[in-house]
């Protein structure tokens, strides 16, 4: 799956709920995710960390949804590596 077809899984999945929660709200339940995330890469094994990995992609779409973000053009922003020195590896100090 994409980066556009992830975003339209879970609008049609969760947006109009997503929508009626709001971005604070949202913003939070991501910040939950990444947290859970954290715990599950120190403390977990690999299917729970995927888990959580997909959790916090979903709300990230969610996010990006209602903020009219398109996530896909949002991470052209890495297409030729660095986005400051525009190296790959990162050349930056």
């Amino acid at each position: 799956m994409d980066l556009a077809e992830l975003q339209d899984v879970i609008e049609r999945t969760y947006g109009a709920r997503d929508r009626q929660r709001g971005v604070p709200s949202s913003v939070a339940w991501l910040a939950e995710e990444v947290g859970e995330l954290a715990q599950a890469v120190r403390k977990k094994g690999r299917a729970e960390q995927a888990h959580e990995f997909a959790d916090v992609l979903a709300w990230v779409a969610s996010l990006a949804n209602q903020m009219d973000i398109d996530l896909a053009a949002a991470v052209e922003r890495y297409a030729s590596g660095c986005p400051r020195c525009a190296a790959i590896p990162c050349g930056c100090t």
